[in-house]
């Protein structure tokens, strides 16, 4: 375990109450503050200022594929439903937050968790409009605060200076921790947040149910595949499932669902370089080597059709990539994994120019985008009956649920 932090360097929570993401968070983070032993700072940002200093459109979600648009809001209420969280949007998300936000600004250190709490509860749970000061005063007055402060100028700049801070400590999004001068996004960064700090959380098994499915769908061109594929035979070995690895062409999934060929390169300059902090951060999570190839981005038909002639490649190909920065795009690299493995080059490159598995990878790749798959790895679990899909790595936990027969209730239709 990594020992606990030297200093008392608090923990800050950066946040917008019009996130929901932000919400589910805020239930979590003084519990994980507590538990490092280190004090929490509640820091208001203006979301829509962060989103405009780093050219993002004010609601993201309208430049993603339909598909990715559906699992993002599915794995939004799944991870309310697992927090015990009845989630409701306001009929005219998003609501704007200035108002709300410059109030928290304005709150004394002490008042301000309980008064984002309550902000909070306000939009998710009661659906007032937080952009009404006839909404915002009785709050205000909770919590002994005049409403009139959030039209100070010194106010105003007050907001603007924290958005600024956050800016420059790379955030780009809410919610944000930072640390000792590192930054990680998203609720559900928080086990990672409390590793580096000192406290590992650990990983409780849910009991095995049958003898469900698990369809791991996946591409080595793909970081987040290469994590998930260190821990998905575990995974369906603990719970009894039967592993089927179902390799697609990424890229023709995305051009199918309408997605960028490199995702990783449409992202602004601080969320790649978190990207590839969060991707080394999971790697020390799971206890596995992970090297960032300097071949990027990898072109993987030659490896995909290896991969489907024989599946038992699969791990060698993944480490060939992601652990020794060897180009696998190259058919001779790729014969070279297949003969390291006891397997004859010639007869599985011959394999690999049938007709017929050229033809399953491609179709592959078409069932993948009619189940719902926006991007690669995700998972299809079923025990015998329609299943549950999930995208990413970050999400094993959820599989794992789902392995041990969780359900969740949310469906398509109510998540969008």
């Amino acid at each position: 375990m990594i020992g606990r932090p030297m200093s008392a360097e608090p923990l800050t929570f950066s946040f917008d109450v019009v996130c929901p993401y932000a919400w589910l968070a805020s239930r979590e983070v003084q519990a994980a503050a507590d538990r490092c032993g280190v004090p929490l700072v509640w820091r208001p940002v203006l979301l829509g200022g962060l989103y405009k200093a780093i050219g993002t459109p004010d609601q993201p979600a309208t430049t993603w594929s339909d598909a990715r648009r559906r699992q993002d809001g599915l794995d939004l209420f799944r991870r309310a439903e697992l927090a015990g969280v009845a989630l409701q949007f306001h009929p005219q998300h998003p609501r704007r937050s200035v108002s709300a936000m410059r109030l928290l600004v304005a709150a004394p250190d002490p008042v301000r968790p309980a008064l984002a709490k309550d902000l909070f509860e306000t939009y998710w749970v009661r659906n007032r409009d937080i952009a009404d000061r006839a909404v915002l005063a009785p709050v205000a007055r909770a919590h002994g605060l005049d409403l009139a402060v959030i039209d100070q100028p010194e106010t105003k700049a007050a907001l603007w200076q924290t958005t600024a801070q956050a800016l420059a400590e790379g955030a780009f999004g809410v919610p944000t921790y930072t640390w000792q001068g590192r930054i990680w996004w998203g609720g559900d960064r928080l086990p990672l947040v409390e590793q580096a700090l000192g406290h590992a959380r650990a990983r409780a098994a849910p009991p095995r149910r049958g003898r469900p499915t698990l369809r791991w769908f996946h591409d080595f061109a793909s970081p987040f595949s290469y994590l998930a594929s260190t821990q998905i035979a575990r995974l369906a070995r603990e719970h009894g499932a039967e592993l089927e690895r179902v390799p697609l062409l990424l890229g023709g999934l995305f051009r199918d669902i309408g997605t960028a060929d490199v995702p990783l390169f449409s992202f602004s300059e601080a969320r790649q370089a978190w990207t590839r902090q969060d991707l080394d951060d999971w790697a020390a999570w799971w206890g596995v080597p992970f090297r960032f190839p300097s071949t990027f981005p990898l072109r993987t038909v030659a490896p995909l059709r290896a991969a489907l002639a024989h599946p038992e490649l699969t791990d060698a190909l993944y480490r060939a990539a992601w652990v020794d920065d060897r180009n696998i795009g190259d058919p001779r690299v790729v014969a070279q994994v297949v003969e390291e493995h006891g397997l004859d080059p010639s007869r599985v490159a011959a394999r690999c120019q049938d007709p017929a598995l050229k033809s399953r990878l491609k179709d592959h790749t078409t069932q993948a985008a009619a189940l719902g798959v926006c991007g690669v790895p995700s998972f299809h679990v079923s025990d015998g009956d329609a299943g549950v899909l999930f995208w990413g790595q970050d999400r094993l936990d959820h599989v794992a649920r789902a392995l041990a027969g969780w359900r969740p209730h949310i469906d398509a239709q109510d998540a969008e």
